[in-house]
């Protein structure tokens, strides 16, 4: 086998017009700032030429941004609140986009020191003897943010630093600064650093942390040592996590400005523009179908039988959706030997059915309640069928579905299934009186293909079925059979 190299990561070239010098930056009229100018700065130019403010973040326009965007221009350090899934890493992640492109820097400082305002007796010895004449770099945002996930083996040397061994060794005195090795926290100095799930980290490391949101600067074992840190903390926790496997502290809770409470989509359109958003689809999903999804999403989320203080992850309708589409190109790839009467391969458009897989394989991304242990998939198969009925009333409700019952009457019947083609299903209704109108209804009426108008007979029939119209069975190699009354 041949070897497989990781990518290398892409560092962005500062652009070659940007100042080279201290004396340079000054003559283009550079002044410092601190991280939390910076972010205030920046934020009010993009309100007030209505730039999108926060990319990609769905669902928290009217809620948690405008929250968000009051403690940053507070200049307050925050913490996010809120269940698994509710896209609090994302929204933290997101606010480096509000640092400047790129900052000027020493070359060669761990601690990403401004050549206005340096920090460590070294660099300021070095910026005094050489003056204007002192080369700097540039730092692009993407480099400015830093993140540690709290586990409970992080230690105080992880985030803030230790002394170390290698350069004792190498002769220095344990009094020497140069002894240090910086942790996390202070190597994003001039930046924004993130610590997600903040409970789970060990009460004792948390009292590290006291200094660096109050006093803003830290201190390393004996060292007789002051840097003042600019920087933006931000920190997320589940309030499971909160109230039961680990707490933050009174004096640190105390020390972040804002504690901003997050939530799953208030709406069926806001799941569902976060499906879209995030799904990474390699088969086409009719929209009734990722609705059909979205609903189960939510069906899920207010179920009695799932534990509340857990949630249901957003990202559980988006594997939902992928799944769905995964079993749609599993179709078509399987198909593809026989072809359509056409000649031409099954193209994956996935179909209602197609949803059944996803009972059995997202099951462990919900924490039921004890009183339910062994009946999960039965559950969520219940809540499934409670949401394509959903959808099947909120599309369709109305319309003259006759034609599609008439299908079945004396006997007949109608097999579809995961490995049924749509040439093949579309074949068994033949003209169906009323197709047209249920492909309009569906957003399909603008010349289907017929894999797209084989995915809405087929919710046809599950919505027949499922209002006790039609009748249903499933043989024991899989197939569903459609026929009778139900």
């Amino acid at each position: 086998m041949g070897r497989v190299t990781a990518p290398t990561p892409v560092i962005p070239v500062p652009p070659a017009d940007l100042p080279g010098t201290l004396g340079a930056l000054r003559a283009a009229g550079h002044q410092y700032r601190t991280v939390k100018q910076e972010l205030r700065d920046n934020l009010l130019a993009r309100m007030r030429s209505g730039e999108t403010r926060f990319p990609g973040i769905v669902g928290y326009d009217d809620t948690v941004l405008p929250e968000v965007e009051r403690a940053l221009l507070a200049g307050h350090d925050m913490v996010l609140l809120g269940e698994r899934g509710q896209g609090k890493t994302r929204l933290i992640r997101s606010l480096g986009a509000l640092l400047d492109e790129w900052t000027p820097v020493l070359p060669g400082s761990v601690l990403n020191e401004h050549p206005m305002h340096p920090l460590t007796p070294a660099s300021v010895a070095q910026v005094a003897e050489a003056g204007d004449e002192l080369p700097i770099g540039w730092l692009h945002r993407s480099m400015r943010y830093g993140e540690k996930l709290a586990t409970p083996d992080t230690s105080v040397g992880d985030l803030i630093g230790d002394v170390d061994p290698i350069r004792i060794a190498q002769g220095r005195t344990l009094g020497d600064p140069e002894t240090i090795h910086f942790g996390l926290v202070p190597r994003t100095n001039r930046g924004i650093f993130a610590v997600n799930e903040l409970p789970d980290l060990a009460e004792r490391i948390q009292v590290a942390l006291l200094n660096v949101l109050e006093e803003r600067d830290i201190q390393v074992r004996g060292y007789q040592l002051r840097l003042p840190l600019d920087l933006l903390l931000v920190a997320s926790a589940n309030p499971e996590d909160y109230t039961n496997r680990g707490r933050i502290i009174t004096p640190l809770k105390d020390r972040f400005g804002a504690e901003i409470r997050t939530h799953y989509p208030v709406d069926l359109e806001l799941e569902l523009a976060l499906i879209r958003q995030e799904a990474d689809l390699v088969a086409d999903v009719p929209e009734h179908v990722l609705e059909v999804l979205a609903r189960f999403a939510r069906a899920v989320r207010e179920s009695p039988s799932v534990d509340p203080r857990s949630g249901v992850s957003a990202r559980f309708a988006i594997a939902a959706a992928e799944t769905v589409a995964g079993a749609a190109l599993r179709r078509a790839g399987l198909l593809a030997a026989s072809g359509t009467p056409d000649g031409r391969p099954e193209v994956a458009v996935a179909r209602v059915g197609d949803a059944v897989s996803v009972t059995s394989t997202l099951r462990g991304k919900v924490e039921f309640e004890s009183g339910e242990e062994g009946r999960e998939i039965e559950v969520l198969a219940h809540l499934l069928r409670t949401a394509t009925a959903e959808t099947f009333r909120a599309h369709l409700a109305g319309l003259d579905l006759s034609g599609f019952t008439a299908l079945v009457e004396d006997g007949a019947a109608i097999e579809t299934g995961e490995l049924v083609g749509a040439a093949e299903l579309l074949r068994q209704v033949g003209t169906v009186p009323g197709l047209a109108k249920v492909l309009d209804r569906l957003g399909l009426g603008d010349a289907p293909t017929s894999e797209e108008a084989a995915a809405a007979v087929e919710f046809v029939l599950e919505g027949l079925h499922l209002t006790r119209r039609l009748g249903k069975d499933v043989t024991d190699s899989g197939r569903t059979v459609y026929g009778g009354r139900g």
